[in-house]
């Protein structure tokens, strides 16, 4: 494994660790995303550019959309219920 995988590794666990113990869900939902982005530049690293990619689309892009809609849709509908 080369240096730049270990760190990459590296910043994976920090992202993992700091995803589960934030207290904001929008900083768990980024964490989750650099999580994503970790594992694309590893899949790229052990030379799978077609994992690489779904995990870029799927893993990271629309999974994290979808996070950030449902933080969205479920912040309005707290705000609606006060007012």
């Amino acid at each position: 494994m080369t240096i730049l995988g270990l760190l990459v590794m590296a910043m994976m666990l920090i992202s993992a660790v700091k995803a589960i113990t934030t207290t904001r869900l929008i900083d768990s939902v980024l964490f989750y995303s650099f999580t994503g982005i970790g594992a694309t530049i590893l899949f790229a690293l052990m030379k799978a550019p077609d994992v690489a990619i779904t995990e870029a689309a799927v893993g990271t892009g629309l999974v994290t959309l979808v996070f950030l809609s449902a933080l969205r849709r479920t912040s309005e509908q707290e705000h609606g219920d006060e007012r």
